[in-house]
């Protein structure tokens, strides 16, 4: 008999164990959420505020606080964020001490589009984004784009002067022609850049960066109205 003790206590040791986590469980799942706190990844809350957060959730869930936890369906509570057009991704979850959090990430816009009577933004995925009443974004305005034309080159293009530096201070407009063209308007100098197709666009941006460095040094950059940059290896402007 005295050999079975040593199994007999593991077996009550693992019992117990259990009962207490089953016990703990249960509390923990009783327990109501006191606090819903929100927060912002990519930086403040520009096109969305916690405001706004609140309201979505309390609409479509009613006031979370003072809700037991286990009646919290966390995956519902990210269907609601991610229908919001500003929105990119969401993530909710509860901590231990009963706090709903809630972690949003905004959509980033890259350009403004006009269109037939309506603005609207393009974002960093190349996803249409609503205007906000919140906050204005100081993205690139673009022109010449009219019912029945492709965005895929204005995407393209938007996203590859939002990921330069240089280009993200200095264009402040791109305007579609015709024949899936573009020209850039600039914030500095307040030129016109033609750039034609975007076939080897970072080679016509080097060579724009060059133009840009010695027309900087000799101090005529404000001498020209236009820059084309559609001729290979040159780069041919327009005097005022």
């Amino acid at each position: 008999m005295k050999r079975y003790i040593p199994y007999i206590q593991a077996v009550a040791i693992i019992a117990l164990v259990i009962f207490l986590y089953g016990f703990s469980s249960k509390r923990n799942e009783a327990k109501k959420i006191n606090k819903v706190q929100v927060i912002f990844v990519n930086g403040d809350n520009l096109f969305i505020t916690y405001e706004t957060v609140n309201k979505l959730l309390i609409q479509n869930h009613g006031t979370l606080t003072s809700q037991p936890k286990e009646t919290i369906i966390l995956s519902k509570l990210e269907g609601t964020l991610y229908a919001n057009e500003m929105i990119e991704k969401a993530e909710v979850f509860l901590s231990v001490d009963g706090e709903l959090g809630v972690s949003i990430t905004q959509k980033t816009p890259i350009a403004r589009i006009h269109q037939d009577g309506h603005a609207f933004y393009i974002d960093s995925n190349g996803k249409r984004m609503p205007m906000s009443s919140n906050y204005s974004a100081r993205v690139p305005v673009v022109e010449g784009l009219t019912d029945g034309m492709k965005t895929e080159g204005i995407y393209q293009l938007a996203k590859f002067i939002f990921e330069d530096p240089l280009l993200q201070k200095q264009v402040i407009g791109i305007v579609q022609h015709p024949g899936n063209t573009f020209s850039l308007k600039t914030r500095v100098g307040n030129q016109l850049i033609e750039l034609g197709t975007l076939d080897g666009l970072t080679d016509k941006v080097n060579k724009l960066k060059a133009f840009y460095q010695k027309t900087m040094n000799d101090k005529t950059l404000y001498n020209y109205k236009s820059i084309n940059l559609k001729y290979n290896n040159q780069v041919v402007c327009t005097k005022k």
